[in-house]
């Protein structure tokens, strides 16, 4: 029998760790959380100070009862749950859940999954940080006073349940809504370039110089593009320079998930959730299961002494002396950071990504490989560019051009910038008071753009830089805007809805104060200090809550309501023949009859892709299997049986017949024998 159990999160994670520790150790996975505030009320007593009444998790009873048979065989326990906040709590409550006795359990930490970092930990074990708990328990007791409080009322004046509020979300919906409503009322401003094509010695091609100063109207430009066609373009200045562009700094799950957005196009939730399978471990043929990352949940830039070293002993390896940078970066930008977590990075440099392309999946092979360069990149020396700038003049007009070319790679040889490179132009062949013959002289009309709506990427960006939510949030925030119709997304846009706008409207007229930026920044402030321990949390809880009460109050008997109506479908109810509309439930969209509750009539609502079942000519719909994973079949299935994991087009393919489907950027056969591939275009699929 084992001497000792460890308690961890997940199994996976367990099982990682459980070959680390051999025989005397039994690790067990707690699966998260087993107890919170209840569902069915608000679950704080607010005329006991606060107090929070916790219970224990539905469905996690009979864990629960393994879980405490184990712990009581042993005769010490390791609580062993992630190293934040959220972690320290689990820690807390499975104490007392287990019943566990001082002086027979500790609290564990660790940033990777490895086993040096695990056996370390052991050595290290503490008491559970009662500060940590208390952050997450104010944090917890704030949202459910703001979500509890404020949800019924959103339901009264809307007219619809399941719409909710939330301490960050509702911030975060208003941040989305005045961008929207910034880009609607965004009236564009008129303005001109002028380029004068030249030709420069030794370049085929005119070079383009472009007139330097700002130039409002068509008049005016036309005024000058005729005057500088009279005129000669003589050489003014030649300046020779160099541009230094520094490495990055190693990841924090903001800088990750934006990263990752750009160059992966993964949504904040998916870079969480493979990012989450790197740290707890991914089965390696001969090495069994590896954590390969740190852990995921941070806002620090801080990595080891040892990974410092061992990274640069890498660089100085694989690329010379030349390429390891001279002294660490640091993060210049004043930040709440969570310090005792590393920035995220790759737990063994010996794990390269290109041994591991065939062992991970596809997307956790380019998560991975995107942190692995990244770290590596971010202890290398700057990239060097030689910048050659030549400046004409045309009488009173002045011209300039510039080219800039690549001379030391630095941090680049490993994680290459994506922005687009420019052929260089030679212009050694020129000298000062040179003339350069005009090819010809072109004014081009243009207006100012109205600022992006906010991508994923883009929100989390701001979020952080507005001290909104912390590394833990900014993806289930996005996710809940999401998943409550609040905000839809378009080709990677944020745009919010119709009943997102009802919502924030009520919001910031009957709750200024909870969407308030600095407001929500500083209670995150608030909330870092109860974490070390210089505030207590119920004082925190007890200053934020008579505001609360007394604005509820308020709105309630203030606010006009709102009614946002049914969308419609296509659909007609067998029964009584009325259009049905599209409702939402528990588990998503559903069909129901507008005559409601004379007529109950329900349907299943699934979403057409415009494109007909092969087999039977039915429309084929967006489907899911029980795991979640999108695939697309025939609205008639059990009776027909197709489906397809690639979306299909609708287009039969020229050369067989057979139906297409995306495949990346173009358009393939489903039928493999064929083979056909041609260019995708949208005109010909929906």
């Amino acid at each position: 029998m084992a001497k000792y159990l460890v308690i961890v999160e997940s199994p996976a994670k367990a099982k990682t760790i459980k070959k680390y520790l051999g025989k005397n150790y039994e690790v067990i996975a707690s699966e998260g959380h087993v107890r919170d505030l209840p569902k069915s009320d608000m679950g704080v007593d607010v005329e006991n100070d606060f107090e929070p009444h916790y219970i224990t998790i539905r469905g996690k009873g009979d864990l629960l009862k393994a879980l405490r048979k184990a712990a009581s065989k042993a005769d010490f326990v390791y609580l062993a749950t992630d190293p934040d906040r959220e972690g320290e709590a689990i820690s807390f409550h499975l104490a007392i859940a287990l019943n566990l006795k001082e002086g027979k359990f500790k609290r564990i930490t660790f940033n990777e999954i490895t086993k040096n970092a695990v056996r370390d930990s052991i050595k290290n074990a503490r008491d559970i940080n009662m500060d940590l708990v208390d952050a997450q328990q104010a944090r917890r007791v704030l949202d459910r006073l703001v979500g509890y409080g404020i949800s019924p009322l959103l339901w009264e004046k809307v007219h619809k349940r399941g719409l909710s509020a939330g301490r960050v979300q509702s911030v975060a919906l208003k941040m989305i809504s005045d961008r929207d409503a910034e880009i609607e009322g965004f009236i564009p401003e008129e303005y001109w370039t002028i380029d004068a094509l030249l030709q420069v010695p030794g370049q085929k091609k005119p070079v383009s110089f472009r007139y330097t100063e700002e130039v409002k109207t068509g008049e005016e430009a036309e005024q000058i593009r005729k005057a500088a066609e009279k005129k000669d373009f003589k050489v003014a200045s030649l300046k020779e320079s160099q541009r230094k562009t520094k490495a990055p700094l190693p990841f924090t799950t903001s800088t990750l998930q934006q990263t990752a957005a750009g160059r992966l196009n993964y949504s904040t939730s998916k870079t969480m959730r493979v990012a989450q399978q790197l740290y707890e471990g991914v089965e390696i043929k001969g090495q069994g299961t590896v954590g390969l990352i740190t852990y995921l949940r941070t806002d620090s830039t801080r990595i080891s002494e040892e990974a410092d070293a061992a990274v640069r002993e890498m660089i100085r390896h694989d690329f010379g002396e030349e390429y390891v940078a001279d002294e660490e970066l640091k993060d210049k930008k004043e930040k709440r950071i969570q310090d005792a977590h590393e920035a995220i990075r790759p737990t063994d440099l010996g794990q390269k990504p290109a041994a591991l392309k065939g062992v991970l999946s596809d997307e956790q092979y380019k998560l991975y490989k995107l942190i692995y360069e990244r770290f590596v990149a971010s202890r290398m020396k700057p990239a060097v560019s030689d910048i050659f700038a030549v400046t004409v003049k045309n009488g009173e007009y002045t011209f300039r051009a510039s080219t800039s070319s690549l001379s030391f790679h630095g941090f680049q040889l490993v994680y290459p910038s994506q922005e687009k490179q420019e052929t260089a132009v030679n212009f050694h062949g020129i000298s000062e008071d040179d003339v350069l013959k005009c090819a010809d002289i072109n004014a081009e009309q243009h207006f100012t753009a109205p600022p992006a709506h906010y991508t994923e990427a883009s929100l989390v960006r701001s979020m952080e830089e507005n001290g909104i939510g912390r590394p833990s949030t900014y993806a289930p925030t996005i996710s809940v805007l999401l998943a409550r119709r609040y905000v839809t997304k378009e080709k990677k846009e944020l745009y919010i809805t119709e009943l997102g706008s009802a919502v924030n409207s009520i919001m910031e007229k009957g709750f200024p104060v909870i969407v308030d930026q600095d407001f929500t920044a500083n209670m995150e402030s608030l909330l870092d200090k109860i974490g070390e321990g210089t505030i207590q949390w119920k004082v925190v809880v007890r200053n934020f809550y008579p505001d609360l009460e007394e604005a509820i109050k308020d709105a309630g008997d203030t606010l006009a309501s709102v009614r946002i109506a049914d969308e419609q479908s296509d659909e007609i109810c067998d029964l009584c023949g009325a259009r049905m509309v599209i409702k939402y439930g528990a588990y998503g969209k559903f069909l129901a009859c507008p005559n409601f509750p004379e007529c109950r009539n329900t349907k299943p609502f699934f979403e057409k892709i415009g494109v007909s079942c092969p087999k039977c000519g039915k429309d084929l719909v967006v489907r899911r299997t029980q795991k979640g994973r999108i695939y697309y079949g025939c609205i008639d299935i059990p009776q027909c049986d197709f489906m397809s994991w690639s979306r299909p087009v609708a287009k039969a393919c020229p050369k067989c017949g057979a139906l297409m489907t995306f495949k990346g950027k173009r358009i393939a056969c489903s039928d493999a024998a064929c083979g056909y591939v041609e260019v995708y275009e949208p005109e010909t699929a929906e």
